[in-house]
Parts: C-alpha cells; sequence; structure tokens
C-alpha cells in the first residue's frame, strides 16, 4: 500500500487560514458549529490528524453524534492544534 499524499506546504497554509477564520467565527458565537470538513480528507501519519480540518478520526467519527456544545469543544481544540502549528 503506498503511503498517503500530503498536502503542499501552500495548501497546507491555504487550509491552516481558512480553518483558522472559521474556527474564530465559532468561537465568537457567530457561526453555527457547522462541520469543520473541507472535503481535503487525507490523514497525516506524523500527527494523526486530518490535513483539511485538523480532527483526529475519532473527532470525525463523533461529530454526527455530537450536539452543539461537545462541537464547539472541538472547534476549540481545531483552534488550539491550528495556533500551535502556526507558532
Amino acid at each position: 500500500m503506498a503511503a498517503p499524499e500530503l498536502l503542499s506546504s501552500a495548501a497546507q497554509a491555504l487550509a491552516l487560514e481558512a480553518m483558522a477564520k472559521l474556527a474564530a467565527q465559532v468561537r465568537a458565537g457567530g457561526l453555527y458549529a457547522t462541520s469543520p470538513c473541507i472535503s481535503v480528507c487525507r490523514m497525516d501519519p506524523q500527527v494523526n490528524l486530518c490535513q483539511g480540518c485538523f480532527r483526529t478520526l475519532d473527532e470525525i467519527c463523533q461529530w454526527s453524534k455530537s450536539d452543539t456544545a461537545a462541537k464547539r469543544q472541538i472547534w476549540s481544540r481545531i483552534e488550539q492544534r491550528i495556533q500551535g502549528s502556526t507558532a
């Protein structure tokens, strides 16, 4: 089995920027806790996160079963991951 293709650094930077904006909107309460999926479904084996939405597999699987508060918590963790990756 071939190794998963990782996003280019430019694509990763665009995904980070888009997700950071969405996370800030969710945190501010101005956006319903919509799914963070941006249809870039590739798991990074180094950090076990989706390269598109920065969620773990557990978070992805639990999303549809989660209430709004739990979805906002996931968004909060996404935002922390993004901030940690750009520090």
